[in-house]
């Protein structure tokens, strides 16, 4: 039955929040989190450990990337190579490595392991995929954020967001290349992507929206199935307006659906 001890590749807010969770649970535990600099996260904490070596000398069912696309690129093949299943969020580095997905899956596939793509801070990824099966015609997706969440990526070169008077397209393109643009904030496009048409083939809008504080999310499908459209409004987390704090809700939610018994919405 699932997984029961859970490595750990970073511990920024997404990782914090699944050691928190986790901390008193009966189904998964976490031995270690492999971090770049060294820290005490308590008695009650995991084995903090900054070595790779030492690292992947633990014995883990699984291992969850929250790190950042570098980690995923550095470690992936190394966690299947070692016996486990990848679990990852830095969804948008498929984006950027167009290799990278090919390499991990044939790694899956070569070592008996799942390499295994959260939701994280996008919904309706199971009602995509399944309308997948039986043919997609178009997907389109817009993600708006008030420019604040846009300081630090390219947008800045071209627009002034700190004077930004209205709402203001950023980007208009494929998933592919607004998740190679602007990769910490759209992971979520690339993961609509895997999951409907592909990178190359789904349509993403990204805007800096000065009448919000939240993230607002749109996917529009079409296909043999008829058509949906899902949005979603979510509160930014206090230490980083670029990811919502449904992402470490969602990435907690994963975990457990890995370990349970009972597995709702696969």
């Amino acid at each position: 039955m699932g997984i029961r001890r859970l490595g750990l590749i970073g511990y920024g807010a997404i990782g914090k929040a699944v050691c928190a969770a986790f901390t008193d649970d009966d189904l998964v535990k976490i031995p270690a989190v492999l971090v770049r600099r060294a820290r005490d996260l308590g008695p009650d904490g995991p084995l903090v450990l900054t070595e790779p070596e030492k690292f992947f000398q633990q014995q883990f069912d699984a291992v969850l990337e929250v790190a950042g696309h570098q980690a995923l690129r550095d470690y992936g093949e190394r966690v299947l190579l070692s016996g486990s299943d990848l679990v990852v969020t830095s969804i948008g580095a498929f984006a950027a490595d167009p290799e990278l997905l090919e390499r991990l899956t044939g790694a899956a596939e070569r070592f008996g392991r799942r390499l295994i793509i959260a939701s994280a801070g996008i919904g309706a990824l199971d009602m995509l995929s399944a309308a997948a099966v039986g043919g997609l015609d178009s997907v389109r997706m817009v993600v708006r954020k008030d420019p604040s969440a846009w300081t630090g990526t390219i947008a800045e070169e071209a627009f002034d967001l700190d004077d930004m008077a209205e709402p203001t397209v950023l980007f208009q393109g494929s998933a592919r290349e607004g998740a190679r643009l602007y990769p910490q904030n759209v992971n979520i496009s690339a993961a609509v992507a895997l999951a409907g048409l592909g990178l190359d083939k789904t349509h993403l809008t990204i805007i800096a929206d000065t009448t919000i504080d939240t993230h607002i999310i749109e996917v529009e499908a079409r296909g043999a199935f008829g058509s949906f459209r899902f949005v979603e409004d979510v509160v930014p987390t206090e230490d980083n307006p670029k990811t919502g704090k449904i992402v470490a809700m969602a990435v907690v939610k994963t975990v457990r659906q890995l370990a349970s018994p009972v597995v709702i919405g696969l």
